[in-house]
Parts: structure tokens; sequence; C-alpha cells
């Protein structure tokens, strides 16, 4: 993990420095503070002087639906986790100085959920059936200037035709909005790219593309200046390209190739990021400035071998994730994107496919920081809806710009190595139809990033012929979801097929289908981490298809993961109390209720007579030797078809203990303690500092142990929190599926022993205290020292 040097920043404040000191420059500005929210319908609200002063004060990013109680009668269904959907509207107000009089103005949204509408002192500026995709528009001509003249910015957001998805999507303006103001001849958005067409160790070609938008009123003689840092932060070189002459209204794109001497791959074990900073110039005078983070490596498929990254053969060990983070909704933190990578990095996860639509830049950035690598995927469905009112319905109208745009903004990442362009698509069947969109959509991501393959997650393709009809082969990568032995003999079939598993199930023959076949580039677990929805009936409101639970906390079966996919020696131990049930063929359709755990990461049985209990282990050491009670119940090597280590063990109180050795010697182990009596709630916080900043959280953990602190496995209190200092409960959660308890109380109920508090710093800095109680325990508290904005760490 490579974090970004403090002088990094440095250098890139003297560069924005040097631009503001040749000319005005660009300036970005957060619109995220002090909107007023309500929600409902509000006729008359893109009014100026529309009286909104009962709506609620609020920040966004915001989801306003996870605020909301579960309804079994709910629009949303399960989908939707049957939690509330509407209308809601947005209003914020803003100024711009005098000066600003002469230049262009844009809004820039990041995602609002869904069929947004948006307005400038009343002027419509356009719609956005979409809530996954960025947009932009203009202001310039409709604003006010001046200290005394106020903006109106006013934004509706509709989700109230339902149900319109499979999982939970939220509501509102759920990611970041910001101004951006430039002088009339600027940048169009996303214009940007970097690319690196030969990359060796010695030398690299960094070929960086740029728009220019002349927006003035005659014709101007520019030029580009191009400024390259390398990852330390440095200035490694200014290049500038040839004056041309750009008529008024017109564009033109300016090109460069930078020789990077000794370049610094970008990879999974060692992210090494550049940066880009282009600036337009009339003269010696700078009139706008982008810039853009990058990375060089190469990474490509092949038919015979897989995926390669950096001339290495890599197997793609990947999750799919879907947007929400739990108890947060889709309004989702930097830190927790930071925390969600780290804790599947740490299991050897390697890759996440985006499912089923575009994610937030946020997200991106932090997988390109972290070494993650990303499957970009675009749409869930074309034409064939999947439910009444999903994106089916505007799908021709909008799928090619939702595309281009989406594809235009993230094609910078080095994280993304594929993009798919459906999941599960039910137009197939019809050959004509479906081959048609296919081939545009393909089109359309090749103009916008021609240096990525295109794939799609078929579904069921030997029941629509997707091999027979050629619809696969239209694929760069072709991707099919489950039925991995169908996968394989549709490339031994054609053996120049390249092939990957787009979606997968977690059982172990899966696993071994792709280890041992050196032609199945890799697979994406269905799913990382718990989501919302989709889980088929009341009362669940999530399913458990997770590695992770909705908090976090890793199941017994992500340990076994880690024993096939992570290099760093492991052991874990888990008390095995029935077979695991047989996992759906297509977890999406088929009708799946959450069960109960088969698996236990504990050694307190809820009956302590004397018994029999089956014990895994799973471990990627050459020998396991297991004790209890210090005392040696045997070794056994680990097993070629990578099954669990097994033992049938009398229960006993105490420890369990695994010893993993490696050329007999210990180096991984693993214990389990038999809790005693209940006897204090224990708080663990993942932050020891906050910085008061929206993109920063602390997961605190709370747990009831015994007086040794272990956990108590069956603990069911209600712990009831209150806060001191500059802090608020942002969300509580404990990741039981079945669980309507609200996710904005100052309560929870413990399951499994554990629930969590996420906790966000508020104001400018001081200590605050967070305090957790439940009857019949003394009170804990635990203190988080908070700073300024900005002040803390960042990855």
């Amino acid at each position: 993990m490579v974090r970004t040097p403090v002088f990094v920043w440095i250098g890139l404040l003297l560069a924005l420095t040097r631009l503001q000191a040749d000319g005005q420059g660009r300036r970005v500005e957060s619109l995220d503070r002090s909107w007023r929210f309500m929600r409902g319908e509000a006729q008359g609200a893109t009014a100026a002087d529309f009286d909104d002063c009962a709506w609620r004060v609020l920040n966004v990013p915001h989801d306003w639906s996870i605020e909301g109680l579960f309804q079994q009668d709910s629009p949303s269904g399960q989908g939707g986790a049957f939690l509330p959907t509407g209308i809601g509207w947005y209003r914020k107000p803003f100024s711009l100085a005098a000066a600003d009089r002469l230049r262009r103005v844009w809004v820039e949204f990041d995602g609002v959920m869904a069929n947004s509408e948006v307005w400038i002192n009343g002027f419509p500026l356009g719609k956005r059936p979409n809530g996954y995709v960025g947009f932009r528009y203009e202001l310039t001509g409709r604003l006010h200037f001046g200290p005394d003249r106020l903006n109106l910015l006013a934004v509706r957001a509709d989700n109230s035709a339902q149900p319109a998805s499979r999982w939970y999507a939220g509501a509102g303006i759920y990611r970041h909005v910001r101004l951006i103001v430039t002088d009339p001849v600027s940048i169009p958005s996303n214009s940007l790219s970097v690319t690196t067409p030969r990359l060796t160790d010695a030398e690299a070609d960094a070929r960086v593309r740029s728009t220019v938008e002349n927006g003035s009123a005659v014709m101007k003689s520019l030029a580009l200046r191009i400024d390259l840092f390398d990852p330390a932060g440095h200035l490694q070189q200014t290049e500038q390209t040839h004056a041309h002459a750009v008529a008024s209204g017109k564009t033109w794109e300016f090109a460069r190739e930078i020789r990077v001497t000794n370049p610094e791959r970008w990879s999974v074990d060692s992210p090494h990021l550049y940066r880009v900073v282009v600036t337009v110039m009339k003269g010696s005078t700078a009139l706008d400035s982008e810039s853009a983070t990058f990375g060089m490596r190469d990474a490509h498929f092949e038919a015979a071998t897989g995926f390669w990254l950096n001339g290495k053969n890599l197997k793609i060990k990947g999750v799919c994730l879907h947007q929400e983070a739990g108890g947060l909704g889709m309004a989702v933190p930097r830190s927790v994107w930071e925390r969600k990578v780290i804790c599947l990095k740490a299991l050897g996860v390697n890759a996440i496919r985006a499912a089923h639509t575009p994610f937030s830049p946020d997200f991106l950035n932090m997988c390109d920081r972290l070494g993650m690598l990303v499957m970009d995927e675009l749409f869930d469905c074309w034409t064939v809806g999947k439910t009444p009112y999903d994106y089916h319905l505007v799908f021709k109208e909008w799928a090619a710009r939702d595309a281009r745009d989406t594809v235009m903004r993230d094609r910078n990442h080095p994280s993304i190595i594929l993009y798919s362009i459906g999941n599960e698509i039910h137009d197939t069947p019809n050959a004509a139809l479906a081959h048609g969109i296919l081939i545009s959509l393909r089109d359309v991501v090749h103009a916008a990033d021609p240096t990525r393959p295109v794939t799609q997650a078929l579904f069921r393709p030997n029941a629509s012929h997707d091999y027979a009809n050629g619809l696969a082969d239209l694929l760069d990568v072709i991707g099919q979801n489950y039925r991995e032995v169908e996968l394989l003999a549709a490339h031994r079939e054609k053996p120049e097929r390249k092939i990957l598993g787009t979606e997968n199930g977690q059982d172990r023959r899966v696993w071994l289908a792709l280890r041992d076949s050196p032609a199945y580039a890799g697979q994406f677990l269905w799913t990382g981490i718990d989501y919302l929805g989709e889980a088929k009936r009341w009362p669940a409101i999530s399913a458990d298809f997770g590695l992770f639970d909705r908090t976090l906390t890793p199941r017994p079966r992500a340990h076994e993961r880690r024993s096939w996919w992570a290099e760093t020696p492991m052991v874990a131990i888990a008390r095995r109390v029935a077979a695991n049930p047989l996992p759906p063929t297509d977890p999406g359709y088929d009708t799946v209720q959450p069960h109960g755990p088969t698996l236990f990461s504990d050694w307190t049985p809820r009956s302590a007579v004397p018994h029999e209990e089956s014990i895994e282990v799973y471990t990627n050491c050459e020998q396991v030797e297991l004790f209890l009670n210090g005392k040696s119940l045997g070794s056994q090597l680990r097993k070629p078809d990578a099954s669990p280590l097994v033992w049938k063990v009398a229960f006993a109180p105490g420890v369990l203990r695994a010893s993993g050795r490696n050329e007999a010697q210990e180096v991984a182990t693993a214990s389990l303690q038999t809790a005693g009596k209940p006897a204090r709630i224990m708080l663990t916080s993942d932050r020891a500092r906050l910085s008061s900043d929206w993109e920063e959280v602390a997961f605190v953990t709370v747990q009831i142990v015994d007086k040794d602190g272990v956990l108590i496995p069956d603990a069911q209190d209600k712990i009831s929190f209150s806060m001191t200092g500059p802090g608020v409960i942002a969300a509580v959660d404990n990741g039981d599926l079945i669980s309507h308890e609200s996710f904005q109380s100052a309560e929870r109920r413990l399951y499994r022993g554990r629930c969590l508090a996420i906790v966000r710093a508020v104001g400018n800095g001081g200590p605050i205290t967070l305090t957790a109680s439940a009857i019949g325990y003394p009170s804990t508290n635990l203190l988080i020292e908070t700073t300024a904005p900005g002040t803390t760490r960042r990855p």
C-alpha cells in the first residue's frame, strides 16, 4: 500500500499557485454544505423566492431513504430492503463575486438518485434518469453576481415509481457536488486522458491528450503546458505543445508524448501513482488548468494463460460489491471505502467488480491508491427490464451517453482493467436485438477508451445460445456468471477465447476450477460484503452471501478464502454444526432466504455437557497441529484439494489452538477460548483520531465480553449510546439480516455478541467521548481525539 506523501500535495499546490500567478485560473468550490431538504413534492420550489424556512438544513452527500423505517408494504419491496422511496427536494443558495461575471460557471454532481432534475434561479438545466452517473450543467448566463445577489440551485430527485432496483439504491444527492468557475477558454469535463502506449523497465512514453474549448468571442492562439509529477511528488518535467489558432466556439485536442525514464509501475503490491497537470496557455498567460492521477502498468488478457499485469501472470481473485455501506446507506465516506478495500486485501482479494452500475470517483481513487483491480460495470439491464421501473425504460435514449460519460470519467484510473457493458442481460434470447446493442455499446466504450477490453457478464449463455450464435465472440473478454464447467467447455471449443468468471459462488470446487485452469483468468465471488436488499422475503432485509457481514465482521468462510488466496502464512479455526446449504445457481433470481450459520468462530457451544464437536482448520501452511488446553490432538498436512483440515474433538472448556508450520517452524497461530460469564462492555475503534471532515468516520465495535475479554457469542443485549464533545453517531448496525431497528437510532441490539457505532467528528476539533451502556453492565467510555478538517492523515 502506497500513501501519497505530503510533498505531493505541496508540489500540486505550487503548480496551482503558478497558475493563479499567471491568470485567474480554474476555481473549484465544494457545494456540499448547507442545503435545505424536504421529502415529498414541493410545488414552486424551483423559484428563488420560494419559502423553504421549514425545510431541514443538512449537508450532502445525503441518502434520505436509509433514515427511514422498514415497512413490509414499502413499494421498494425486497429489492429496496423494504425502505422508503419517493420524491425529495434540495435547495442551495450561493453567491458569486462580481469578478466572475466574465467567466464560465458549472455545477457538477457525482450522482443523484434518481431521475434528477436541476434548476438554477428557476431555469431548468436538465434531467438525468440514471442515479449512478455523474453529470454537469453550465450555469453561465443564468447567474447573479455580487455579494448581495444570491443564486438558487434546486434539485428534485424522484424514485417514487417502484420497484426500480433489485438491490438497495438509496435516494437523494448521495454523492458530492461542486461549483467550477473557469476562463471562457477552458478544458471540457473529462477530456484529459493519459495513456502509456510504451512501457519498459528503462523508460515509458506517457501520452497526454486534452481538449480545449474557446468559449470567448474571438479566435485565440492557444497551447497546452504539461507538468508531470512523479510518485514522490516531484515535478519531473514540463512540456509545452505548439500553439494552435482556435476559433470562437470551437475546440481543439492537444496531444503530447512525454518520455519518462525508470518508470515506477502501478501494481497491486506497489500502486505507484503519477500526476499530470495541464494548463491552457495564451502566450505566457495561463487560462485554465486540469489535473489527473494515473499509473503506468501493462495489463492484458491472453487466451491460453489468462490475465497478465506488468509481465506477471496473475489470477484475478475478485469479489463483487454493491455500493451502499450498511447503516450509512449510499452516502459512503472515503474512509469507509478505505476500510472495505483493506479488509478485502487482507483475504488475498486483488480485484473488485463494481456490480452492477458505475461507482463513485472516491471508490476508484481508493482502489488506485491501495492497489485493487477493478471491473467497471455499466448496466444491469438493456431493453428488457428486471423490475417494472428500472433502467430499461430509458435505455434506448440514455445508454450510449451514460456509457460514454462514465468511461470518459474513469479512463485514467490504473485500477480499472476492463469494462463490463452488462450484467445477466435478458435481451440475449433475441439474438438480433442483443447483437446490435452489444456492438453499439462495445464501440462506444472503445471510442472513449481504446486501451481496455470490454466484457459482459453472460447469463445462462448455453440456454440463450450466446456461444453458438456468435454473441459471446463479439466481446474482447468473455465473461460468464456461474456455471464454470460451461465456460471452460466454451474455451475448449474455441481456444482463442479469453475467459473470465464475472460472478461466482464460494464453493471449493469453483475455486479449483480457477486454480487448475491456466486459461481461466479469474473470478469475482458473489459477494465480498453483505448488502441491503435482494433478500426475497420479509422479514429479511439482506442476504448472507458476503465474506463479511454489513459491519465488516468476517465470516468463517472468509478465513477459508484467505487460506486459498493469501500469501502471508495463516491459520484459522471454525466450529461446524451442520453441512453448508446447497448454494443457489443464480443468487439474483433463485428464491433464497437467509439461513442460520453452519460455522462459528468460537469455542463456546450452547451445550457444555460432554459431546463431540467438528472442528475445521483453514490454512496455507504445510502442516497444522491442533491443541486443546495444551494437549496435542494431532497434526495434519495441507490437502492438495484445498479442503479444510478436520478434527473431531470432545468438547472441554478452555483454549483450542492451531499451530501452522512451514518446514517444521511455526509461522502462524490461531486460538479460540471458551467464554465465561458476561462481565462488561468492550469498545474498540479502528481510528484513534478523526478529522472533522465528512469523509472520515470511525467504526466502533461494541462487544459483551467475559472478565478475560472473550466475546460472549450469544449476547443479545440492547446497547444505548451517548456522545459528548464535537461528534455525532452517524449510524448504528449489527449485521443482522432480519433486524428492523433504525440505523439512525442511538441504540442497537447486539447480534452474535456484537454491534457497531459509526462515529463522525464535527466542529473544529477536541476530544469526543462515546458512552455505551446496557442493563446489568457498567457503562463504558471510548475517547477519540478530533481535529479540524483536513489535518489528519489521508490514504
